[in-house]
């Protein structure tokens, strides 16, 4: 089968396609032929090495996300699966490829009117941008800021805080272009990467989702209010500074709340009711995943080049 891995971290000129065995599902897993791979930022900073290679080594797989047809499974997975359409979760590897492998428990069924380029527009981020409102403990009528939200996160994000009641919702993005698309999705208001933005901008937030991360963090830890919740769920701008907290001290008698939030702490049955409840509202159209492109799965270097370059809103999307 062809596959995607990285040669040399670093670039996306780093990345090959290669021929691999067609993998054998191990007990309790399940054989997927790929029509849809989700391209993330994770994927991004695993190649050009943000935060170390986490211990892969070259020929690394990428890809954590899939959409496609059950073919094969592993013993003690009950044979009702073969042959339906699925999305999968394939851990910080083996995605980019046109058979790939995962536990039954990650694995979620989809509906009828939910394509598999759709579902991987999906899956994660809309999990993510979920499970971050609830840990910021977001309510109906507080402000809500969303850092990043050009990409699949932030968009789902901007989303789900707009149904959930957000008196106010603002974004920051790279152009009024990508502003513009966001007000569709439910923004209220468009601020440039440093936060700044109209005059009719609320001046601070109850709520801020962070996928950037970097330098900049701490300029938005500035705009919380008292009481004040950020989560950071990204780091696709790298570190923040390693004093980044003295920010949060300084304001000490406003009682700011930092977080960060991994799905890995997340349970997975939790994860996939979630999943499951966002993939039905998509197929009936009251969630929408952004594709950004689709390209065919040696297009996963150009993908990665549109990430690098700050080109792409929503998600990039491979098929074999």
């Amino acid at each position: 089968m062809k596959a995607v891995v990285i040669k040399e971290f670093g670039t996306a000129d780093g990345l090959e396609v290669v021929d691999l065995p067609v993998p054998d599902p191990a007990p309790g897993q399940v054989r997927i032929t790929t029509e849809a791979i989700g391209v993330g930022g994770v994927d991004a900073m695993l190649r050009r090495g943000t935060l170390g290679t986490f211990g892969f080594e070259p020929g690394h797989v990428l890809g954590s996300e899939v959409a496609g047809r059950v073919t094969a499974a592993g013993d003690g997975v009950d044979a009702s699966w073969l042959g339906r359409r699925v999305w999968a979760f394939t851990g910080l590897s083996g995605g980019y490829v046109e058979q790939a492998v995962a536990d039954i428990d990650e694995v979620v069924a989809l509906p009828d009117g939910l394509s598999g380029v759709e579902a991987v527009a999906l899956g994660s981020s809309g999990v993510v941008a979920h499970f971050a409102l609830e840990r910021a403990r977001f309510a109906p009528g507080e402000t809500v800021l969303v850092r990043g939200a050009a990409g699949s996160i932030g968009i789902s994000a901007v989303q789900l805080a707009t149904r959930g009641g957000a008196s106010a919702v603002a974004v920051t993005t790279s152009s009024p272009e990508r502003g513009a698309r966001l007000r569709e999705l439910g923004a209220t208001h468009v601020l440039d990467r440093s936060g700044e933005g109209p005059h009719d901008a609320p001046v601070g937030y109850d709520v801020v989702i962070d996928i950037a991360g970097g330098a900049q963090l701490p300029l938005f830890l500035d705009k919380l209010n008292p009481n004040g919740r950020f989560v950071a769920v990204g780091l696709i701008a790298g570190l923040p500074p390693a004093d980044f907290g003295a920010r949060l001290l300084a304001g000490f008698r406003s009682s700011l709340s930092f977080a960060t939030l991994s799905l890995d702490t997340v349970p997975v049955a939790a994860k996939q009711a979630v999943r499951a409840a966002q993939f039905a509202e998509a197929a009936h159209g009251k969630l929408r995943g952004v594709v950004h492109e689709v390209l065919p799965l040696d297009g996963a270097a150009q993908a990665h080049r549109g990430m690098d370059e700050g080109r792409v809103f929503g998600r990039v999307v491979l098929v074999p």
